[in-house]
């Protein structure tokens, strides 16, 4: 009789994880990268997104970007006087921290910092994000822009907070009825909503933590 292939138990430790080789390939990437470009900038990101990040990789493509794996990346530059592959490259190493990255470029200073100063990207929060504004529904017909929401969805409304009934094939709001205040956490509930009336509450962008040039190490938080 063969083997059932029912509940059979599958160990967390044969998860895949990071090889020494990827690690190992990163690091000298870095590296390279320390050799190409005459800039390189530490960047935090508010709001990511991964759709965002990507047209940032493509508008720049003469340059090199590295997100994420900061230990690595700090190991490649360096992170003391003795281990630093090029001189004041540990002051870079020492602003990767949390949700950060690294841009490799050859562009001017000037070039750089205007292009990110203005680059903004607005998206729907998510869960856990901080509301912006109030936003309110009064009484009656609902709508999603222009447009009436469908009937069918009215069960989905009503599900995530919304005091809705179907009248006549159209979806009616009952009383008014306060989806989040300024200020507030979003649940994910309330981030669902917001999406579902077009309503847009995150920004992506990127903050220029600092500028390494060929020796020459800036803090940008400082000097701004």
């Amino acid at each position: 009789m063969p083997k059932s292939k029912r509940a059979q138990i599958v160990s967390l430790t044969k998860t895949q994880k990071k090889t020494r080789e990827q690690k190992d390939t990163l690091f000298q990437q870095v590296r390279d990268a320390c050799d190409s470009f005459t800039s390189v900038y530490v960047f935090s990101v508010e709001n990511m997104r991964n759709t965002f990040l990507k047209d940032l990789r493509t508008e720049w493509s003469t340059s090199k970007f590295f997100f994420g794996k900061n230990k690595v990346m700090a190991k490649a530059l360096g992170t003391t006087a003795e281990e630093e592959y090029k001189e004041d490259l540990r002051y870079v190493a020492e602003k990767l921290d949390g949700n950060v990255g690294l841009l490799f470029t050859n562009a001017s200073k000037e070039e750089v910092e205007a292009f990110f100063d203005s680059y903004r990207k607005q998206d729907y929060a998510r869960s856990g994000c901080v509301a912006t504004e109030t936003f309110e529904l009064k009484e009656g017909a609902l709508f999603r822009g222009e447009d009436p929401f469908p009937h069918n969805m009215e069960p989905q409304l009503r599900s995530l907070g919304l005091p809705t009934k179907l009248v006549n094939g159209k979806v009616m709001l009952t009383r008014d009825h306060v989806v989040c205040h300024e200020g507030s956490v979003l649940t994910p509930e309330q981030a669902q909503l917001l999406k579902h009336f077009f309503v847009q509450m995150a920004e992506f962008h990127v903050t220029l933590l600092c500028h390494w040039n060929n020796g020459t190490f800036v803090d940008l938080a400082e000097s701004s």
